[in-house]
């Protein structure tokens, strides 16, 4: 159990960083979780790990060095754009405890929020919307999350959304909800929130 969400600046931006596995839904609930608060009148930007290794870490691999060098990366991007003002929202897989460790550190003075996206690897695996599992499984790829390269379940998360329990929009919009709430912002008459439906700790 956590103690409650390190957000010392009560109005201000904040950075939300999505982790799970391949196929977890990260992107995807980033995704609804931008068009609601967007909707609302909110500054937002998703940081993807996709986009950002097609550009600024096209140099990097996969192995664990470099994985934290992708992810040491990132959390500073997201810092400058949270610096500007935006509720950032960072869908990253973040396998390993030291680096979500490391990032959290990296936030110790700004707003910071981490949600373990919860998707149990045969149910990610089924969904492989990219089908990096099936290369995996084929050893066409190296390192990957949840087949020869592990993946420590958070320990400090924030938010925990249960995928298989709950629709991506529900989730979704428990992600606002929370981050309406400890941002001291007002939820909007016109966009209701429903009940909290996933586990909070």
């Amino acid at each position: 159990m956590r103690s409650p969400l390190h957000l010392p600046d009560h109005h201000g931006p904040c950075v939300v960083w999505f982790t799970g596995l391949s196929g977890a839904g990260k992107t995807t609930i980033a995704k609804l979780v931008e068009a609601d608060l967007v909707a609302r009148g909110r500054r937002v930007f998703v940081l993807d790990g996709d986009a950002l290794r097609a550009g600024l870490c096209r140099d990097l691999s996969f192995s664990a060095s470099d994985r934290s060098e992708n992810l040491r990366r990132a959390a500073e991007v997201a810092a400058l754009v949270a610096s500007e003002g935006f509720i950032v929202l960072a869908a990253f897989i973040t396998p390993r405890q030291e680096d979500r460790d490391r990032i959290r550190s990296r936030f110790a003075t700004q707003a910071f929020m981490e949600v373990f996206v919860d998707t149990p690897l045969d149910v990610a695996e089924r969904r492989d919307p990219k089908g990096l599992y099936r290369r995996a499984r084929l050893g066409q790829i190296s390192n990957f999350t949840g087949i020869d390269s592990p993946f420590d379940p958070p320990t400090l998360a924030d938010l925990r959304l249960d995928t298989v329990a709950n629709a991506a929009v529900d989730l979704a919009k428990t992600v606002v909800r929370t981050i309406l709430a400890t941002r001291g912002f007002a939820t909007s008459a016109s966009a209701p929130m429903p009940p909290v439906t996933a586990q909070q700790k």
